[in-house]
């Protein structure tokens, strides 16, 4: 294998990788703009150059294949100049549209226009203008001017979408891009082309003029809308999820993650049928009562009925954590237990799973299974008195008659058809409010983490992630002043509930749950929410290549903490 010495420093390369690659890999940041690592080479934007030792012009290290032996330098005066005459020409026709861009903080040409430019420009003719707001498609809107041309959005619809739509017309500096007459761009996974985008050029009808990132707080996590289980970072401001947008994860999604999960996971978290507080229902109507007198109703019922009238349904919506309280709870009064699917069309080519749930595999690792057909016969006859649910709005995708059972209680989110049969509903907390495992349709286990504050957490005490507005809001700030739902992680309602029956427990924190269940389970053996981590790693017995992810666009160091990427802070004698 190749050695190749970038800045000083003798680095080993894989055979055939180029500059760009090596130096990514060792911690070494080129500044780029069209490369990407899960897109072909383009050499356009001429960002990366580099001085590279026997080659008299400055080399794009996007393409430039090591050799051993090879010297690159990065920093030195010749690059540093190349760098800026590149900054000089790509800003020479962009529009001063900072103020009003919704890329505005995390854009790649404000960054390098600050690191890597020469802060002055000598252009003084007219600006060239181009179109704005063009729908691309249902979701994307084009803004010509801001485009640098990196072809990035069109090597994804090529090479990745496998909708080849987009394409340069015209040339020189009118150059701009279209969709091919008739067409549109409106594939499954079409956003990814605003995540990948460096500048402001493509943009979300539904996250446009919403929010400015540094006003957002940015939470790793994982979307819930099928079994894939992308990894996304959740944008948080006034305690509302305002966008979904994917993280790299080789393991799982790459970098990509589709339009559905993106658009369709969050808005039940925000929405105004959100379950706060418990219910219960009294001569026909649904009246809010305290989590204790709620719990007391849940309790007093299991004890009334016959074991063999009772029966549980897990949920694969919901974490390992809830789903195994649940579990143990069950066995202490019956042994009916299962749950239902939820399969939706078939797999698509990239990402989307037809099971559009995220965590199935879980319970089969807990050993719940899935109801099957006896079931709504065995609510027909009358044999099932009792229903205790767990976080599945079951009744709207099953025929399923509750004429004869006496008593159901749920745990649940949102207002639904389920609820709406239910005589106890315990508030449960969503996906985007609780921390919890979920293991995707390959076997590997992630981890949620809390971006929305409950009456129950507190952003800053409990370790979530907190904007500008977070941190220097007060009671007296309008935006300081944000609902907060009142609910609870569904291990802790069902914890209550197996109190009630006399159940011993002492869990405190979610990742206590999680011990105890990975001591008890075997496919969850030698688990730890440090292994897991924020990346995953797949269960026991599942022999799977654990990959590393190196790439992270620049402006997304502005979502860690502070403290990650310049150290601690020093404190400083005056």
């Amino acid at each position: 294998m190749p050695k190749v010495t970038i800045d000083g420093k003798e680095f080993e390369a894989q055979q055939g990788q180029t500059v760009i690659q090596v130096a990514l890999e060792n911690g070494i940041d080129i500044p780029h703009f069209c490369w990407h690592p899960a897109l072909t080479v383009a050499g356009n934007c001429r960002m990366c150059l580099v001085d590279v030792e026997k080659i008299p012009k400055l080399s794009i290290a996007c393409s430039t294949t090591v050799s051993e032996g090879m010297v690159v330098h990065t920093q030195n005066e010749k690059s540093l100049k190349g760098r800026e005459d590149v900054m000089e020409f790509l800003l020479i026709n962009h529009p001063l549209d900072c103020p009003i861009c919704d890329e505005a903080g995390q854009c790649k040409l404000q960054d390098y226009a600050f690191s890597h430019s020469r802060g002055v420009s000598r252009f003084e003719e007219e600006k060239t203008h181009k179109d704005k707001r063009i729908p691309f498609g249902p979701n994307v809107l084009f803004d010509g001017e801001r485009c640098i041309s990196c072809s990035r959005c069109i090597r994804f619809g090529e090479e990745i979408a496998d909708q080849p739509v987009l394409t340069f017309i015209q040339r020189g500096d009118h150059v701009t891009i279209e969709p091919y007459p008739g067409m549109e761009l409106d594939n499954p996974v079409s956003m990814n082309v605003i995540d990948i985008c460096p500048v402001g050029a493509l943009t979300s009808r539904d996250f446009r003029f919403k929010a400015r990132p540094w006003d957002m707080s940015f939470t790793e996590t994982v979307c819930p809308h099928c079994a894939r289980g992308c990894n996304i970072r959740t944008g948080v401001r006034d305690n509302q999820i305002l966008r979904l947008e994917p993280r790299p994860n080789p393991n799982v999604n790459n970098y990509w993650m589709c339009d559905m999960g993106r658009l369709e996971s969050y808005p039940s978290v925000n929405a105004e049928t959100r379950i706060s507080g418990a219910w219960a229902r009294k001569t026909g109507t649904l009246e809010q009562i305290t989590i204790e007198d709620a719990i007391k109703a849940i309790v007093n019922a299991l004890k009334i009925y016959k074991t063999d009238e009772i029966i549980f349904i897990a949920s694969p919506f919901a974490t390992i954590e809830d789903n195994f309280i649940f579990l143990e709870v069950a066995k202490q009064v019956t042994k009916n237990i299962g749950y239902f699917s939820n399969y939706i069309g078939e797999d698509a080519k990239l990402l989307i799973r037809s099971d559009r749930t995220p965590n199935a595999y879980g319970l089969k690792l807990l050993g719940i299974k899935e109801f099957g057909k006896d079931f709504a016969d065995e609510l027909k006859t009358g044999k099932i008195k009792a229903i205790y649910a767990l976080e599945d709005d079951f009744l709207s995708r099953n025929t399923l008659s509750l004429d004869k059972v006496e008593f159901f209680a749920c745990h649940a989110t949102n207002t639904s058809q389920t609820t709406e049969r239910a005589n106890v509903i315990l508030p449960a907390s969503s996906w985007a409010e609780k921390e919890g495992v979920i293991i995707n349709f390959e076997g590997w286990a992630q981890k949620l983490k809390p971006a929305v504050a409950t009456s129950h957490n507190v952003r800053n005490l409990d370790h979530m992630n907190q904007s500008r507005l977070d941190r220097f809001g007060s009671k007296f700030d309008r935006w300081a002043q944000h609902k907060k739902n009142d609910v609870y992680e569904s291990w802790r309602l069902a914890e209550m509930v197996g109190t009630g029956i006399g159940i011993k427990s002492n869990h405190l924190y979610t990742e206590d749950v999680f011990e105890t269940a990975a001591a008890s389970v075997a496919g969850l053996k030698n688990l730890s929410y440090e292994k897991i981590g924020m990346m995953g790693h797949p269960v026991a017995g599942i022999e799977k290549e654990i990959k590393k992810s190196f790439y992270r666009e620049v402006y997304q160091l502005n979502t860690l903490d502070y403290a990650e990427v310049v150290g601690p802070e020093i404190e400083i004698e005056l």
